[in-house]
């Protein structure tokens, strides 16, 4: 929705935006961009007499201001369906979609299209450091978004995807997730079985060609080219070291990505953002090239700071697959030095408990897990007792906060996981860590 909000700045209108505890990055985007942000959802909104309300899904019936609109007739309509009648409908949409990697692919795919000078219009779901920004509009003809299949509004419960119209789609993973509105996978199958339903016969598929879920959501019916990404599949990336690898297709090599993002799943997710953008043109060398320019997203593997020999990271991984790939590739990258997980299991799905039995083994890869347990309905304590004394439970985040610093000795790294602002943890933390070492 912030997105969306700059993007109706870009477009020539006036914008403000209220919610409830808004946090950086976004909060401080919205102000630069001169759209006012107000905390609540109070009626006396209602003064500002705007010709559109755009809902974002998060409202909910009894809200104060969201009552006076229905009750006053006033006119709405969900963020999607704004952006594809006003925005979309003459763009050439390259959209990712998949339960992990889609701000990243996102990311590198409007960045690929950037450095080979196509100057694409987006929607992402974070802020890719290449842009500073997590939206623009421009009139190029391309225009890239991040496909979330969370349902759109309280009164449209279908998936935001199916209002994005796209030509160019990247099928990236499918996992249970979203246990709020989701009952079960085949739930979110039928919803990815839509998304694909509308794909035109002129445009692409980019399927995972290693994801079961993905073969059996295309199996339901598929109208559109396909070309797969992956192991066995006609895309694949072949590691040269820990920083470089080959991009290969039909078995020719087309050429090698070197970079700073760590990982299989990154790797997985350059094949994907190089194959939409050869379908937009661009020829997969010169994708490459632009890869290697690449700065990765806000919030994914960022490094906040290094005090005393300790490196602190932010990351936005809050599912246990997305854990456990994180986890994986920053052990890659630092071999046996120690790391130290700090985990805010926030998420709505997580909340609610339908993954605590996968979290102990996302987290194997940590020498030492923090998990903030406040505001859980389940026993973290219980659901990691497997990981034995390397893992400890707080409820309150000061004293959260003390034992990481307690713990750590220089040559650490700190991976501070959660989808949310973790009440400002990492410079707590690093400010802790600075104390001490005064």
């Amino acid at each position: 929705m912030g997105g969306i909000a700059a993007i109706a700045r870009h477009a020539g209108h006036k914008v403000t935006g209220c919610d409830s505890n808004v946090y950086p990055p976004m909060s401080d985007q919205l102000v630069a961009q001169g759209i006012e942000l107000i905390e609540g959802y109070g009626v006396e909104q209602l003064a500002l007499k705007p010709e559109l309300w755009v809902i974002g899904n998060v409202i909910a019936r009894g809200m104060p201001l969201l009552e006076q609109i229905l009750d006053r007739r006033e006119p709405y309509v969900s963020g999607p369906q704004w952006l594809a009648d006003n925005i979309l409908r003459d763009k050439w949409v390259l959209a990712t979609a998949g339960t992990h990697g889609k701000t990243s692919v996102s990311s590198m795919l409007a960045w690929i299209l950037q450095d080979t000078g196509h100057e694409p219009g987006f929607l992402i779901g974070g802020v890719p450091q290449n842009f500073g920004t997590s939206a623009r509009l421009t009139d190029s003809q391309f225009f890239v978004i991040e496909a979330d299949e969370y349902d759109t509004a309280f009164f449209d419960k279908r998936s935001k995807f199916v209002h994005y119209r796209a030509k160019t789609a990247i099928l990236n993973n499918i996992e249970f997730d979203h246990a709020d509105i989701f009952r079960d996978i085949a739930a979110i199958e039928q919803q990815f079985h839509h998304f694909v339903r509308i794909i035109p016969r002129s445009g692409l598929i980019l399927a995972n060609g290693a994801d079961p879920v993905i073969a059996r959501v295309l199996e339901k019916g598929c109208w559109t080219p396909i070309e797969r990404f992956g192991a066995s599949s006609q895309w694949q990336a072949e590691m040269i070291d820990p920083d470089s690898f080959r991009v290969i297709l039909e078995g020719q090599e087309q050429g090698r990505v070197r970079w700073e993002l760590l990982g299989e799943h990154n790797r997985s997710n350059a094949l994907a953002a190089i194959a939409a953008a050869r379908h937009a043109g661009v020829v997969p060398a010169a994708a490459c090239e632009a890869l290697g320019r690449f700065a990765n997203v806000k919030r994914r593997m960022e490094l906040r700071g290094t005090v005393g020999g300790v490196a602190v990271y932010d990351d936005f991984a809050h599912h246990p697959t997305a854990i456990a790939a994180t986890l994986a590739g920053l052990r890659q990258k630092v071999g046996k030095a120690r790391i130290l997980a700090v985990l805010e299991p926030r998420s709505n799905t997580m909340k609610l408990g339908v993954m605590k039995n996968a979290l102990s083994g996302s987290l194997a890869e940590a020498d030492l897990i923090f998990c903030y347990n406040a505001n859980l309905g389940w026993n973290a304590a219980e659901a990691l007792a497997p990981l034995g004394a390397r893992a400890t439970c707080h409820d309150d985040l000061g004293a959260l906060t003390s034992a990481v610093a307690t713990a750590t000795r220089p040559g650490d790294y700190v991976l501070i996981m959660s989808n949310g602002g973790f009440g400002g943890i990492h410079q707590k933390l690093l400010a802790r860590l600075n104390a001490v070492r005064q």
